[in-house]
């Protein structure tokens, strides 16, 4: 039985064609990107930054990012420190403190941390007051990084505050679908279109065993624990009702006001539907973090996910997945009804509504962190910063990354253009040739999306997200408080928080993340 109306052909056909829109895409925005350069940071001499012929013997670099993300700088660290003479300490923190743990230091002016792997999310707190280095001219001459070959998306976004580069990608994220291959062909079913399909789905397999271990599983399985990345699981579901109209709309607040746009019938139909997922899930689901969630999946015992692109090679690792080659990534679903930003009501989507929609279909894929990359402390010294730079380039070069990405482990996730045309890593690693089309093909079509949502990088970000929106959230799941009462909690602590911050001041920062002039 088919529960979408939609012929698996069309898809396929859609899905094949993605990749070459893609690298098109990427060709016409690459040559466009202009990048101007001040004069006190010109670098006089080409960066060749071949780390075989550069020596940093008697240098000490002191390197601070998120442990999971560590464990693939590790990797490259220690082939460096041999490769130049560079002695490298590392310090790693969970998630709810790596900001923190950074802020200090740069606030403190202690300067303990020469190298910073950071998410984009903070570029505003880091680059605003001065913590970090201006990069733009090390990178226009460092022929052995390849800037070009970073797609633009990640390039523009992560790299870059106002058109200056202050950190190098080592790593792309978003969130993406996954599902059970199996499965879904056994039962002539297409990844989820819109978020009613996706709970439709999950409510179709839920309770099945969808394992063969004799014990019933789930229709869905999300990693939704308080004060982890609960808000942000969140943010995949509500964003393709909030955005419609491009990355610069914007889908926090109103770029003119500074206005949340977390109080309207669009946010309350994706609190529902949020809410509805936890049906089809493990009774623990609420405390699932992202190590549990992806075990679940892994195991075989969840029909459908919601990730970023550690998935992908997560699930071709014989020591963790028991599905390898059975594992599909696709576009984040969307929906069929976009927000009306002026009455504050649900509309149906056409072609003034809706300009991106995909047969009809609103999707804004949500760049959840967005990556990481890094970025030098402006106060080191100068030779700590050469020795730094070349660190930073070593991990994102493409002769390091492109096999780095392919490695589930190193948390690292595709950012580069290479990393897509090139499918000999990917089948290296022991992906199938039909896993890498399908999981490289979602990347893609969410990628060359021009209504990719960005993740909210302006100064108190995590006030607004960690706190005020995860707490919120929280609430709402384990009933404590209804829906409406959900939304006036938000709108009313971000409110405060934009106050507090100053209201022209943050709508300035939120208008440059978005790249408005």
């Amino acid at each position: 039985m088919k529960i979408l109306g939609y012929k698996k052909n069309h898809h396929q056909e859609r899905l094949s064609t993605a990749l070459v829109a893609f690298f098109l895409l990427f060709n016409a925005v690459g040559c466009s990107q202009k990048q101007s350069i001040p004069e006190t940071d010109r670098v006089q001499t080409p960066i060749e930054n071949s780390v075989t012929s550069q020596r940093f013997d008697g240098i000490t670099i002191t390197v601070a990012t998120f442990y999971k993300i560590g464990i693939g700088v590790e990797r490259r660290v220690r082939e460096f420190e041999e490769l130049t003479g560079a002695q490298v300490n590392m310090f790693t923190f969970p998630m709810k403190d790596v900001f923190a743990s950074m802020q200090q230091e740069f606030v403190n002016k202690t300067n303990k941390y020469d190298v910073v792997v950071f998410s984009p999310k903070w570029m505003t707190d880091f680059v605003k007051p001065g913590y970090l280095e201006n990069l733009t001219a090390r990178v226009k001459a460092d022929r052995q990084l390849e800037w070009d070959d970073v797609a633009p998306f990640f390039r523009n976004f992560i790299a870059t505050y106002k058109d200056q580069v202050y950190a190098v990608p080592v790593d792309g994220n978003f969130h993406m679908v996954y599902y059970r291959t199996d499965l879904f062909e056994k039962a002539e079913l297409e990844s989820p279109r819109t978020w009613d399909d996706y709970l439709a789905i999950a409510k179709q397999f839920h309770g099945q065993d969808l394992n063969g271990d004799g014990i019933p599983d789930y229709g869905s399985c999300m990693m939704k624990k308080p004060k982890v990345l609960n808000h942000q699981i969140f943010w995949s579901v509500a964003s393709s009702f909030i955005q419609s109209h491009g990355t610069e709309e914007g889908g926090y607040f109103d770029p003119e006001t500074m206005k949340p746009l977390v109080n309207n019938q669009a946010f309350a139909r994706a609190l529902d539907i949020y809410k509805e997922t936890t049906k089809y899930a493990p009774p623990d689901e609420l405390s699932l973090g992202v190590d549990e969630a992806r075990a679940l999946f892994l195991s075989g015992r969840c029909a459908l996910t919601l990730d970023w692109g550690d998935m992908g090679t997560l699930a071709i690792d014989p020591a963790i997945s028991q599905i390898p080659d059975q594992v599909g990534a696709s576009i984040s679903p969307g929906s069929k009804e976009v927000l009306d930003r002026n009455t504050g009501k649900l509309v149906a989507c056409d072609k003034f509504t809706c300009p991106y929609a995909i047969d009809g279909v609103n999707h804004a894929p949500y760049g959840a962190m967005a990556g990481w990359a890094g970025g030098i402390n402006a106060a080191a010294k100068p030779e700590v910063k050469e020795a730094a730079y070349a660190l930073i380039s070593y991990m994102s070069q493409p002769a390091q990354s492109n096999v780095d990405v392919t490695i589930g482990i190193t948390g690292f996730n595709p950012y580069r253009i290479s990393q897509f045309t090139n499918r000999e890593p990917w089948l290296a690693v022991g992906m199938g040739e039909e896993a890498a089309s399908r999981y490289l093909g979602g990347i893609s079509v969410s990628l060359k999306n021009p209504n990719m949502v960005l993740d909210l990088r302006i100064p108190a970000n995590d006030l607004y997200q960690g706190e005020i929106l995860d707490n919120a959230l929280a609430s709402f799941l384990t009933g404590k408080i209804t829906r409406d009462e959900t939304m006036e909690k938000i709108e009313q602590g971000w409110e405060k928080i934009t106050n507090q911050m100053g209201r022209d001041s943050q709508l300035q920062s939120y208008r440059d993340s978005l790249g408005i002039q």
